[in-house]
């Protein structure tokens, strides 16, 4: 019943727009329609989609091949080679059954757009967000993004949504139309590095120097460290102990939670080694 409705808003809707467009339309005339036509759009149809395969394909590959610092560059080339290929697509099959010219090309795309935008709204308010956010690029693709309550790797860009690998290996569908209302936080925004900020819980009766110093070493000899970047050590204190936060950056954003694996499992045995004592539960009776 929904889907008629839809159907319904949308034909009368294109039907009035097309009434009021009738002197801007002038001029547009339905060229021959045989077999050749209907083969050549066949034809168009089958090499556009077998180039959005390729370019997605490519993409990956050549992303995992080249120099670290063109990978971004390499998964980013992606949805613009996509919607070019839809764009001349579109125009090259309209071009098939009608005579346009450049002024009646453009009336008409405006119509239908604002035709289908009217019976799907949400669907089209997604398609232009996702050419909005190639241009303001919010995130791309291999950024490490939180939007609402999901964080991880964007690994795929369509012009609908973005697909977001998690660390739970979960493939996330986010629709670009999150951009007009939701926070987007980017870790490292088409960058290969992303800061990783590491929490160690320390007693107050413990060598804060010590601690520092330990921290730092950790960060400086880990193989993931990238090492142009600076590393920071914050010191707060809370009700219940000590917190430390180790800032560092791993060479590749990818590496993130091996990177926080390696420095947590190499500080705490340095900890140990000095008999480092661990805060109470600040919820404890002790």
């Amino acid at each position: 019943m929904s889907l008629s409705l839809k159907y319904l808003e949308l034909t009368i809707f294109f039907n009035l727009n097309l009434l009021t467009l009738d002197q801007g339309l002038e001029g547009i005339s339905i060229k021959n329609i045989n077999f050749q036509t209907i083969l050549q759009t066949i034809i168009a149809l089958v090499i556009a989609y077998g180039f959005l395969i390729s370019v997605k394909f490519l993409s990956k590959w050549l992303s995992e091949r080249v120099p670290l610092r063109f990978r971004a560059a390499a998964k980013q080339s992606e949805p613009f080679l996509q919607a070019l290929i839809l764009f001349t697509t579109t125009i090259y099959v309209l071009s098939l059954f009608l005579q346009l010219s450049t002024q009646n090309l453009l009336a008409i795309t405006g119509t239908i757009a604002v035709a289908l935008g009217f019976a799907f709204k949400d669907y089209v308010s997604s398609l232009i967000a996702g050419v909005v956010a190639l241009f303001e690029t919010p995130y791309r693709v291999g950024d490490r993004v939180k939007i609402g309550d999901n964080y991880g790797e964007i690994v795929t860009y369509d012009l609908r949504g973005i697909r977001l690998l998690t660390i739970e290996d979960n493939l996330i569908f986010i629709p670009h139309n999150k951009i007009w209302n939701e926070p987007i936080s980017n870790a490292n925004n088409g960058a290969l590095e992303a800061q990783v900020t590491t929490d160690f819980y320390l007693a107050h009766e413990v060598d804060s120097e010590l601690v520092i110093k330990i921290l730092y070493l950790a960060a400086y000899t880990s193989k993931y460290t990238q090492l142009k970047f600076p590393i920071r050590v914050l010191v707060e204190e809370k009700p219940w102990g000590t917190q430390f936060q180790l800032k560092s950056y791993p060479i590749d954003a990818r590496d993130e939670y091996i990177y926080k694996t390696d420095l947590v499992r190499r500080v705490k045995q340095a900890f140990a080694k000095h008999n480092f004592t661990y805060p109470k539960s600040y919820f404890s009776n002790e």
